[in-house]
């Protein structure tokens, strides 16, 4: 965690002018000096100009000099009381892992603190929250660039008339009670991300209770024959160790999940892999930890993203950057972390 930041100074400014007069491709250019490539098309953004050349042809041209002095001017004070005064390697940080990184304005301070805060000022999150609100960053950095726009979304209620259906399984009332308090490894949720309307493609996500680990399994669509032969794939990796991994999995009601036999059946010989467990109709709170998941995985691939279109390349980033996310809940260690260490736990010392 925090291994990609690295402050835009003006002398990066003037690498990116002059890679781009080499005619060095933006994502080429954050990887040589170091940035994320948001950062290296905004700037672009932030200070073109149109060049006329001596031939009298015109060309557009970016201008690191103003860059820097516009950059400069967003984070003048507004007031004698503003923390974060000229801290711009600090600014940078902020509006990287935010903006950039996908980051909540939590998470990327928490993420400075295990790392030994080496910025000269201090700020805690809602100093951070108060100055997006206040457009202390200008455009670099807005409200609209929050998770969910810095608003939360109200609980989904199930609409008038519908009639509940029995579950394809167990219900999770009969799931043991050691499961709910996350205390337990090896106890996950399962849920399906869909597509835009007309694309059958979807997401099978996983997410393990304790350690909130997720895989991502891109499906062609959305079927129970699918995410038998996904969890196959995963049984497959995972060997000896499924069983002890993948205690059980608690899904909704939906049709891709309606197999619990086929889920729960061992890819082969005779006998199980897991235990199947099924929600309540129209009760997501069951499954929290997928809902607050997938409510970051749309950070990156938003409602009405054609699934068709995104790589499987594309999906493992998502699914890598949900698992290196630092955690409030867990000191801003991150999932990938807590996870391994359960691992190495249950293998053979």
């Amino acid at each position: 965690m925090g291994e990609h930041f690295s402050h835009l100074t003006m002398t990066k400014r003037i690498q990116i002018d002059a890679f781009l007069r080499a005619g060095m491709k933006p994502t080429e250019i954050a990887k040589e000096i170091g940035v994320h490539y948001t950062t290296v098309y905004r700037e672009m953004k932030r200070a073109t100009y149109e060049h006329l050349n001596s031939d009298l042809t015109t060309e557009i041209r970016y201008n690191p000099d103003e860059a820097d002095r516009l950059y400069r001017e967003h984070l003048k004070a507004k007031g004698p009381d503003l923390k974060l005064g000229n801290d711009y390697e600090l600014a940078d940080y902020l509006v990287e892992k935010i903006r950039d990184e996908k980051y909540s304005p939590e998470a990327a301070v928490g993420e400075a603190e295990v790392n030994g805060w080496r910025f000269k000022t201090k700020v805690c999150a809602s100093t951070v929250y108060n100055y997006i609100r206040g457009e202390v960053f200008g455009d670099d950095l807005t409200t609209e660039m929050l998770p969910q726009g810095g608003k939360r979304k109200p609980a989904r209620k199930a609409p008038e008339g519908t009639v509940s259906r029995a579950p394809a399984g167990k219900s999770i009332e009969q799931r043991p009670k050691e499961v709910d308090t996350r205390e337990t490894f090896g106890h996950w949720e399962m849920d399906s991300v869909e597509s835009c309307q007309g694309v059958s493609n979807t997401l099978l996500v996983l997410t393990e209770r304790k350690t909130r680990k997720e895989i991502i399994i891109p499906l062609r669509d959305k079927t129970s024959a699918s995410v038998v032969r996904a969890l196959n794939g995963i049984e497959r990796k995972a060997g000896a160790l499924f069983p002890k991994i993948f205690a059980s999995i608690t899904v909704d009601n939906g049709c891709e999940f309606a197999d619990a036999a086929g889920m729960e059946k061992k890819r082969r010989g005779k006998g199980k892999r897991t235990e199947i467990y099924y929600c309540h109709p129209y009760t997501p709170s069951e499954r929290g930890s997928n809902e607050n998941q997938n409510g970051l995985i749309r950070r990156h691939l938003p409602k009405g993203t054609d699934l068709s279109q995104v790589s499987p390349r594309e999906v493992k980033q998502v699914e890598e950057w949900l698992n290196n996310y630092p955690r409030k809940m867990f000191g801003f260690l991150c999932a990938e972390q807590l996870f391994r260490a359960e691992i190495a736990a249950l293998l053979p010392s």
